[in-house]
């Protein structure tokens, strides 16, 4: 028997609150986003930490076990990279970093004060970072840190360690 898609329609985000949903519950409501009026694109970045903040590490990892449904975020949070990136602060640097997150690869790239994303990695890496979906969640909304996830042993760079450790600082990263 299929599970019933979730109504969203009435849904306000700042009504979401994980704390009240168990982790199968949250990771549904996420995924009945799919399609729906009111999408991954159309929450404000604040709501979208406070949602993942006030999630259980295993209502987080829930979610990004589903295969599909990671792919929508991971999408979603690259995407947004694009928009959150502080050309003020790259100046004139040029890098290529590649995220590796489960089977999924993300490239960025730094150039002529822009940032842009692929999915299809073509470019050498300057570095290349790996670490789970639930810590490169946490990490891209605030609520991890990299230099902790490093020293955990979560978050593993190769490449130029110097560069990897200043990354994120070239964008806002929104904050619950």
């Amino acid at each position: 028997m299929a599970k019933e898609k979730i109504d969203v329609s009435a849904l306000k985000i700042e009504d979401i609150d994980p704390k009240k949903l168990g982790k199968d519950e949250f990771a549904d409501l996420l995924d009945a986003f799919d399609g729906a009026e009111l999408n991954f694109a159309q929450i404000d970045p604040q709501n979208f930490a406070r949602i993942i903040s006030r999630a259980s590490k295993d209502q987080i990892e829930t979610v990004m076990s589903r295969p599909a449904l990671r792919v929508r975020v991971l999408d979603e949070v690259f995407r947004r990279m694009e928009a959150h990136f502080r050309s003020d602060r790259a100046g004139a640097t040029k890098a290529v970093v590649h995220f590796h997150i489960v089977d999924d690869v993300y490239e960025t790239i730094i150039e002529d004060s822009a940032c842009s994303i692929n999915k299809d990695p073509s470019r050498e890496p300057r570095a290349s970072v790996t670490l789970t979906p639930a810590d490169f969640l946490k990490l891209a909304t605030g609520n991890a840190s990299a230099p902790v996830l490093f020293m955990t042993g979560k978050l593993k760079v190769k490449g130029d360690l110097g560069f990897a450790a200043g990354f994120m600082s070239l964008f806002n990263i929104p904050k619950a």
